[in-house]
């Protein structure tokens, strides 16, 4: 028995799996979202009494934590706790992730006429930003980096990073080495929806940030989208995915293992292949039952591939580039002999891996691209993270006396009709000065 389906793209059945992966998000119960709004309301009204009890309730279960400040002396040990290719894979990493983002670096710009009239825009970056960073067995340093390091680089002020703490009160050594090599200010021992409200709205140990960025459960993701408002968000992350696309050059080993590092993420993650080679999608079907079998999440991905996966024949790389486009992967690999010749045609996806030897986790923690990127189709008008969302903007207008005696009718007429009538005053008082 195939451990992934094999659809024809015109078909009904084509049609229908496109309609099931829209809907494959778990609707959340209405319990959780209940109380996540009572934890977000017990933080905010008592801050670190409330922040702290759950804490232990939910995280640190064998151990009472009282100061969930975590300290240099604990950072130094998390040192002697990872080993030094980790240390410089880490260092690799942040390099690239920082050559990466600078490029997206806005200059403030202003411009002048004969008149005096003066306009610009100035850019600064926002004051004070919170990370979340899930903790546990679902420990990724990478995302440390990659919400960290564009913050840093926009010139963000504060960086402060909530994760929840282990069993026993620690926090696991890699992502407290990653934190402090990309630069993080703070770190808290907090997790969950507690977290997220800490940082929102401030306790008498966590100060109030203004934006909130990073994954993490569904707890995590519905606290952001309530307090959101109070603060600036990233996005509401859902569910990971890939498209591969592959002509019958691709490697059938190659593919596999792509789909499969996405599968393994989540029951729900998706992994597509869309394919104008029938042999390809065979030789992929094999390759995929037999590496499966040494890989340690098997159930997670073979749950994924069976529910949401799919290999999909098309009868043209345009055909399946459209079909992409509709989709709007997180992940698009263009597993296809020029890939440069299709770029163009890409409209919506988050992030494109090009030729045979770009696979996605390059993207995930090495290359320098973003790996927070908009997921169940919202790459249509979603970006990856980046330096943009870390910084803001304000406009500023300067006009001489002659410059506003040149337009100040029509500014008034717009106000007058509109029935504004102290907008039009307050240039009229100016005009018969």
């Amino acid at each position: 028995m195939s451990i992934i389906n094999t659809i024809y793209g015109n078909t009904k059945a084509g049609k229908d799996f496109l309609k099931s992966l829209r809907n494959r998000e778990e609707s959340v119960h209405q319990e959780v979202t209940k109380q996540v709004e009572i934890i977000l309301r017990d933080v905010k009204e008592k801050g670190d009494e409330a922040l702290i009890s759950y804490t232990n309730q939910f995280d640190s279960k064998n151990v009472d934590i009282k100061n969930i400040c975590v300290t240099k002396e604990e950072i130094d040990k998390a040192y002697e706790n990872v080993d030094k290719e980790f240390i410089d894979a880490i260092n690799l990493a942040v390099k690239n992730i920082k050559f990466f983002h600078e490029k997206q670096k806005r200059n403030s710009w202003m411009i002048t006429n004969e008149k005096e009239v003066v306009l610009g825009q100035q850019i600064r970056p926002l004051q004070k930003v919170g990370i979340y960073v899930p903790g546990g067995t679902a420990a990724y340093p990478s995302s440390v980096l990659m919400n960290t390091i564009p913050a840093k680089v926009a010139g963000v002020r504060s960086i402060t990073m909530v994760t929840p703490p282990s069993k026993d009160g620690s926090i696991n050594p890699n992502i407290l080495v990653a934190a402090d090599i990309a630069g993080v200010d703070k770190i808290y021992k907090a997790g969950g929806a507690q977290a997220v409200a800490a940082l929102a709205f401030g306790t008498e140990t966590i100060e109030r940030v203004d934006k909130i960025v990073g994954p993490g459960n569904i707890y995590v993701a519905m606290a952001k989208k309530s307090v959101y408002g109070n603060v600036d968000i990233d996005m509401i992350a859902g569910p990971s995915e890939i498209l591969v696309i592959a002509d019958e050059n691709a490697n059938p080993k190659y593919i596999a293992a792509d789909l499969m590092s996405q599968a393994e993420h989540d029951k729900l993650a998706s992994a597509i292949l869309i394919t104008t080679s029938e042999d390809l999608a065979e030789k992929v079907k094999a390759q995929l039952k037999l590496q499966v079998e040494n890989l340690s999440r098997k159930d997670i991905i073979l749950h994924s591939l069976k529910n949401y996966g799919a290999i999909i024949i098309v009868d043209s790389i345009e055909k399946a580039i459209e079909m992409s486009n509709d989709i709007a992967p997180e992940h698009l690999e263009l597993c296809i002999k020029d890939p440069f010749l299709s770029l163009g045609d890409v409209k919506n996806a988050g992030s494109i891996f090009l030729g045979y030897f770009a696979p996605e986790p390059l993207g995930d923690y090495i290359a320098g691209p973003n790996h927070v990127l908009p997921t169940s189709g919202t790459a249509r008008f979603f970006s990856p993270l980046s330096v943009d969302d870390f910084v803001k903007k304000s406009s500023f207008i300067r006009y001489s006396k002659e410059a506003l005696l040149d337009v100040g009718d029509k500014v008034i007429k717009l106000a007058e009709t509109e029935g504004l009538t102290a907008h039009a005053n307050s240039i009229k008082v100016r005009m018969e000065d």
